[in-house]
This record gives C-alpha cells, structure tokens and sequence, in this order.
C-alpha cells in the first residue's frame, strides 16, 4: 500500500525558543551585528573546543575571508575537491586562485588524502578539506601531509557542525579547529540553522582578527563596540573590506539552536542507526568519525536511472536530493578555470547516490514510509 504521508527530504527544528529570543532582539533596538553576535561566538567557539570564532553571513563568506587570511591570492593553487557545493571551489576563485580537484574516497564521499601529494604544485598555497554531508573527512592523514609540506589546512565544515572526530584518543568536535582554520553554514538545510549564516573557528589570534575586520569593510573597531563607548571613537578602514556580517536577530536564533544542538545530534544519530538496521546497503561511518548525519547518503544498486528512481519516490510521497555536485561539471567551471583529476568517484558520487530524509524530529512512520518506497522503487 503505498503511504499517505509527504515526506520532505529535512525540516528546520525552530519552535517558540527561537521566536521569543528573536522578539528579545527586536525589543532591544540593537539588530545589527552586536551583542547577541559576541554571545553567540563566544558560546560557539567553548561548544567547538576553539579559541576563536568569527560569526559572519553565510558558509561561503566564511571560506572566502578564510582563504584570505591565510594569504591566498591569485595566481595560487588551492587542492579541493570538486564533490562538494559549488561555494568551495567559488571561494578560491574568489580570491583569484585556481583550485585543483582531487577524486574522493567513495566509501566517506570525501577528499581521498591519498592524492594529495601528488596534486601539489609550487604554486600551491592551501589545502581545503571538505567535511562532506557532516561526515568528517580523514583530518589526520591530510593534517600530516600539510604540515609535512608547510601547506595550511582550511576545514569546509559546512555541513559538520556537532560531527566529531577522534583524535589523539579523544573524541574532539568538528570546529576546534585541527586544521588551521574551520568554516561553518547556518543555512535552513543545517543541522543548526540562524536562516542563513556562517561561523569561522580558529586557534590563531591574528587570523580571527583579519576575519572580523574583513567582514566589516576592514573597519578596525566594532560598531556596537564604538556606541558603547564612554568615550568618542575614530574608527579607521586598515584595508578593504566586505560586508559579510551576521544580524544580532540571526545570532539570537543561532544561540538558542546551539542549545539544541547536543539533543538533535543525537536524535539524528538514533535515526541514522535506525536507517543502518532497514536498509541492506546503509551508509558508512569509519571508525574515527561520528557524524552528525546532517545528510543520509546511499547508493541506488548498479544500472539504476537516479532521475527516474527520484521521480517514483517523489510520487510515492518521499523527497530526496541527488548525490552531491561536482564543480567541474557546471558551466561555472569551464576547462581551464580549475586543475586536476581525473574524478570518476567524484563522478559516480554524484550520478549514483541519492539523499534520503533525515531531521531530528523525524518519526518512525516517516522513515518506515521512506524504506519502503525506497524498497517498492529499487
């Protein structure tokens, strides 16, 4: 019998917490980045294990001042992955660099730390890793690499907020950071939403400061700091800059999400687990990596149309995403805009699997409904 219910493929958990924190901001006459802003970076970088972090307007500002605080510039080389949103790969060419696309591991869907080394060149300025759909990629085999290269490591960990990997026998949080630099999304997609936003984690006191004078136009002095201020302030611009700030109004949700966030991570966890029990082909999660299960992968069995597979499930109440993208196949990235390959994981990744859905308030009937479609379809 085929089910009633619509599924959709994720559904943002926001209920009258965040509705009243938002109020308290409006209240307030302060909307713009402020206080809410530093409270929500300070309780993000003590929830990540960082020393700092830096809230700005989305995942993809994020990794732009990032690159650019570690001095990439154009005529550099950036090593990447081309399996991932197409904001990684912009973001380098946003600083004028080219990025140079290395295939994945098939089993992790990301970066294959194997084919590093061989992608580095002498015009190489930064490794950007990618925690893909909140599964943590291979920190320690890349870290090496990099610090064996004198290569800095920027963590696109837009999809891992909450993840953990275990390192030196710990389970550490995902944004500590263990590269140099870590990059997060707040998009309604994300496991902790502020609408859209983003938060730059690092253990590096001049990298945060470049990153919050970036945001703001290279503005040496916070405005809410300035009106605050008993005393009359000039501010100066130490260079040019962007605006990528975050409201007081987005931080405001975001606090009260990253609350949440410990018990949402762990519903999820508990569906993941139960979708590992239902399905004959589940997901994988190596053995140093918790994810969050920001998204839930798997592959459709060989010789499957994916389009037409979607297209039944969608009919049968149930809404999922393609694999995730390759930059190099878009139009933005026409041959000669990037380096590297060949990507036939990559490739595969994104024609073959599929995104199932998963939030933290998802019930057992949505996901029984979801199995057997999936189960009626393939």
């Amino acid at each position: 019998m085929v089910s009633t219910l619509r599924v959709p493929v994720g559904r943002p958990e926001l209920d009258e917490r965040e509705q009243a924190a938002v109020c308290r901001v409006l209240r307030s006459g302060w909307i713009t980045m402020g206080p809410e802003t530093e409270a929500f970076e300070k309780e993000f970088a003590a929830f990540t294990g960082s020393r700092h972090a830096c809230a700005v307007s989305s995942g993809t500002t994020a990794l732009h001042l990032a690159l650019l605080a570690m001095g990439v510039a154009p005529g550099d080389e950036v090593i990447t992955v081309s399996h991932s949103f197409l904001a990684t790969a912009v973001a380098v060419r946003q600083c004028g660099a080219t990025p140079v696309f290395v295939d994945i591991d098939p089993a992790t869907y990301n970066m294959d730390p194997r084919l590093v080394e061989p992608a580095i060149s002498p015009r190489t300025r930064a490794i950007l890793c990618v925690h893909q759909i909140g599964m943590p990629c291979d920190l320690t085999a890349i870290l090496e690499i990099a610090r064996r290269r004198g290569l800095p490591v920027i963590e696109d960990a837009a999809c891992a907020t909450g993840s953990e990997i275990l390192s030196n026998g710990a389970w550490e949080r995902i944004g500590r950071p263990h590269g140099d630099v870590a990059c997060f999304s707040f998009h309604p997609r994300k496991v902790l939403t502020t609408g859209d936003g983003g938060m730059i984690t690092t253990a590096d006191a001049a990298i945060d400061a470049r990153c919050r004078r970036l945001r703001h136009h290279g503005i040496n002095v916070q405005a809410h700091n300035r009106h605050a201020s008993p005393q009359v302030i000039f501010e100066t611009y130490e260079e040019p800059g962007y605006n990528y700030r975050m409201t007081d109004i987005q931080a405001a949700v975001g606090r009260v999400q990253l609350e949440k966030l410990p018990d949402t991570v762990e519903r999820r966890r508990g569906l993941a687990a139960r979708y590992a029990e239902l399905l004959p082909a589940p997901a994988f999660e190596p053995a140093w990596a918790r994810s969050n299960w920001q998204s839930y992968c798997v592959r459709l069995p060989d010789g499957a149309d994916q389009r037409a597979a979607m297209q039944r499930l969608l009919d049968d109440g149930v809404a999922t995403r393609r694999g995730v993208m390759c930059a190099h196949r878009e139009p933005a990235f026409p041959p000669g805009s990037w380096r590297g390959g060949p990507l036939t994981e990559s490739e595969q990744a994104q024609d073959r699997a599929i995104l199932l859905p998963i939030w933290g308030g998802m019930t057992h009937e949505e996901q029984d409904a979801v199995v057997e479609a999936l189960r009626r379809t393939c």
